[in-house]
C-alpha cells in the first residue's frame, strides 16, 4: 500500500494517531549495527559543479516537506544536470490521483508536469509550516512509463520516483546533506542483504513538526524484484508524510526512496524503491542532459 499523504491524513487522523503513538514510541531504540560496506559510485553522469548553501543554514535540503495539490511527502535527495539546474527527489504517488492502495506506476493517475510544488519546513496536522522554496514537478516516472507503455512488472511496481526543479529563486537555499546522518557520499549500486543496517530521515507532519523523531535507523531484509526494492524496518517505521524519504546504506550512499507500507505479510516494514535503478530510468527517459546525484558536504556520521 502506499502512503496516504496529508489530503488523505487529514480525513482519517483518529486512526492515524493510534499508530502514531505506538511507534513513536520506542523512538529512542538502538537498531542494529552497521554491516558490510556496498560500493558507491557519484552516479555515472557529470554536471557542473553548484555553489550550496551552508549545510546549518540551508533551507532546502533532503528531507524537507514537500506539498503538491495540498499532498505532503517528504523530500528525498538532490540532483544536478549539465546546466547546473537544480532539483529535488520525491516520490513519484506524492503527485497521484487515485487512493492509496494504487501501487502499479504503469497504470495510477497523476498530476501532470508542470505542476506546482511548494517547499516547507514545520508541518502538521493543522498547519502546513512555513514554505521556505517553491518548485515546479519536471519528471514523474509513473508518467513516463505510462507514455512508454512499460510492460515490466517489476518496474511498474516500484518505479516511484519524481523531479521539482527549484526555482532559480530559490537554488542559494540548498544543501545536498542528508539532515542529521550526512551524507550521501555516493550511490549505492550493489543494493542490500539481509542485516544491513539502513538509515533515513522522514519528516511527516504527523509528528507536528518534534524533529528529534526524523532520525531512523534501521535493518534491510536484502534486495528483491530484480534489484528494484529493498524491504527494511525502522525503529519508527515510516507513516504517511514520510513518502519519498531518503534512505542511506552502512556506508552513507544512497540507496533509495521510501515508497510503501507492508501491512502482510511482513506487517510494519517499508518498502524502499532502488534509487540506482529509479535515476537510471529518469537518465535514460527522461530528457535530462547529465542527470546526477549531488553528494553531500557533511560526512556521514552514523550515530543515533
Amino acid at each position: 500500500m502506499r502512503f496516504a499523504s496529508s489530503k488523505s491524513t487529514r480525513r482519517t487522523a483518529g486512526a492515524l494517531s493510534i499508530l502514531i503513538s505506538a511507534v513513536l514510541g520506542a523512538a529512542l531504540v538502538t537498531a542494529q549495527p552497521a554491516a558490510a560496506a556496498k560500493g558507491g559510485k557519484s552516479g555515472g553522469r557529470t554536471s557542473v559543479a553548484v555553489a550550496w548553501a551552508p549545510a546549518d543554514s540551508a533551507e532546502i535540503t533532503p528531507g524537507v516537506q514537500t506539498y503538491t495539490d495540498g499532498s505532503q511527502c517528504t523530500a528525498n535527495f538532490v540532483f544536478t544536470d549539465a546546466a547546473g539546474t537544480v532539483y529535488i527527489g520525491q516520490a513519484a504517488h506524492c503527485a497521484g490521483t487515485g487512493g492509496a492502495t494504487e501501487t502499479n506506476g504503469c497504470d495510477s493517475g497523476s498530476l501532470p508536469l508542470g505542476t506546482r510544488v511548494t517547499l516547507n519546513r514545520g508541518g502538521s496536522l493543522v498547519s502546513d509550516g512555513e514554505q521556505v522554496g517553491q518548485g515546479t514537478l519536471v519528471y514523474s516516472s509513473w508518467l513516463t512509463m505510462q507514455q512508454r507503455n512499460e510492460s515490466d512488472a517489476n518496474t511498474c511496481d516500484y518505479n516511484d520516483f519524481a523531479l521539482i526543479k527549484i526555482d532559480a529563486a530559490d537554488v542559494s537555499k540548498v544543501n545536498p546533506s542528508i539532515p542529521f546522518w550526512g551524507g550521501p557520499v555516493g550511490l549505492n549500486t550493489d543494493g542490500t542483504a539481509a542485516g544491513d543496517s539502513v538509515y533515513s530521515y522522514g519528516n511527516s507532519s504527523l509528528r507536528g513538526g518534534v524533529e528529534e523523531l526524523s532520525p531512523k535507523q534501521g535493518t534491510s531484509l536484502g534486495t528483491d524484484s530484480d534489484g528494484w526494492n529493498h524491504q527494511v524496518y525502522t525503529v519508527t517505521p515510516g507513516v504517511p508524510g514520510d513518502s519519498g524519504s531518503a534512505f542511506l546504506d552502512a556506508e552513507g550512499n544512497a540507496l533509495g526512496t521510501l515508497s510503501t507500507v507492508q501491512l502482510a505479510p511482513l506487517a510494519g516494514s517499508n518498502g524502499v524503491g532502488d534509487l540506482a535503478h529509479e535515476l537510471a530510468y529518469a537518465q535514460q527517459y527522461g530528457g535530462f542532459n547529465g542527470l546526477t546525484l549531488a553528494q553531500g558536504t557533511e560526512p556521514f556520521s552514523p550515530t543515533l
